[in-house]
């Protein structure tokens, strides 16, 4: 079992910028992959940005440029630093740890951004 344990995010003007970041802990293996989905109201979950310990990452189109996922060698730890947010980056944000086959197979309980002035 792996669990996720999200923190960040919050309330900011657009242009600002907000982190997120999520670690993981239990019984994690050696390869892995973690990020973020979110889902804004109304709307179904996007995959937002997505990365594996081996340097492999993804972005959704409209996140890329201003959105940053990290991580460090060693670490159960990612994170989501967002930048020139949008009203329309408003979403309750879901840390994801991926099976092997590519399917979520763990899910923070989500975190809520929003973007608004």
């Amino acid at each position: 079992q792996v669990q996720l344990v999200e923190s960040g995010g919050g309330l900011v003007q657009p242009g600002g910028s907000l982190s997120l970041s999520c670690s993981a802990s239990g019984d994690i293996p050696g390869f892995n992959a973690m990020g973020w989905y979110r889902q804004a109201p109304g709307k179904e979950r996007e995959e937002v940005a997505t990365k594996d310990n081996g340097g492999w990452t993804k972005y959704v189109d409209s996140v890329k440029g201003r959105f940053t996922l990290s991580r460090e060698t060693g670490w159960n730890t990612v994170y989501l630093q967002m930048n020139s947010l949008k009203p329309e980056d408003t979403a309750l944000y879901y840390c994801t740890f991926f099976a092997l086959d590519g399917s979520v197979q763990y899910w923070g309980q989500g975190i809520q951004v929003t973007v608004s002035s």
